[in-house]
């Protein structure tokens, strides 16, 4: 009579197997910027649209608004509503398209996961913002004034790129706190108009809003006010610390606790 002789169940070794570097990840997360349907429809209506209101200052303006800043703010305005949304992608795509759990099981720390997504994020709308410089220096040439580029400084290039990249990460925060693509992009649509709505409504609340308002707050940069004051770059980063840094905080604590379905 013979025994059947039980075998062991065979045992993988992981240890020599090199982990997902952040470079790895920050790439992959630019390419899902363009892998999916939403987001290749997105970044060509952020280039379409970029051209377009070029396009149409260029017909419309009067020939001493035909300078490079003027260029560059309406370059950077569709950008502005836009590139927010593919920051919102970025994060809520995992859940929406349930490859949150293919992603965590590659690369188990979200920390380092929702890092590489901020930083994707951040790449896409400073390469969208160099964009705009270069159609805007184009148009401006193009326009053929001398002094088109007289007023361009430092300030010019920073605080615009700083007002992108505070509408992109806003876009970031709300994706992380709800994780659910219409809410996300509803939300950040809504509740700052919302906001504007009531702090113009309400007359005893107009001191506070450039403190509590972030639309009131970053008005002078986008109405292309470059010699910004202390106090106003103060409202600036209180309103950036309510909309973006709060939001963004919780929906870290969101993503760390949230169960992967």
């Amino acid at each position: 009579m013979s025994t059947t002789t039980e075998q062991p169940s065979p045992t993988f070794d992981f240890s020599e197997t090199p982990r997902v570097s952040f470079s790895q990840l920050v790439s992959v997360e630019l390419r899902k910027t363009v892998d999916t349907s939403a987001g290749k429809w997105l970044v060509s209506a952020v280039l379409a649209l970029t051209a377009a209101v070029i396009v149409l200052y260029f017909a419309i303006a009067d020939d001493d608004q035909l300078v490079f800043e003027e260029f560059l703010g309406f370059a950077a305005s569709p950008q502005g509503f836009l590139l927010p949304v593919l920051g919102v992608l970025l994060v809520t795509s995992e859940w929406s398209q349930r490859t949150a759990i293919v992603t965590f099981a590659l690369a188990p720390s979200r920390t380092k996961v929702i890092g590489a997504k901020i930083v994707a994020a951040l790449l896409m709308a400073f390469l969208a913002f160099a964009g705009a410089i270069a159609v805007a220096a184009v148009a401006t040439a193009a326009a053929g004034r001398n002094d088109g580029f007289s007023d361009v400084t430092v300030a010019t290039f920073v605080l615009f790129l700083g007002l992108q990249l505070l509408n992109v990460l806003q876009g970031v925060a709300y994706g992380l706190i709800l994780l659910n693509t219409p809410a996300a992009i509803v939300a950040f649509f809504v509740l700052p108009t919302a906001s504007s709505i009531v702090f113009t409504s309400v007359s005893s609340l107009s001191d506070l809003a450039p403190w509590l308002d972030i639309t009131t707050a970053q008005s002078p940069l986008v109405n292309g006010d470059f010699s910004l004051t202390g106090e106003q770059l103060g409202q600036i980063g209180v309103t950036a610390l309510i909309w973006i840094v709060l939001p963004f905080v919780a929906g870290w604590f969101r993503v760390m606790r949230a169960e992967i379905k």
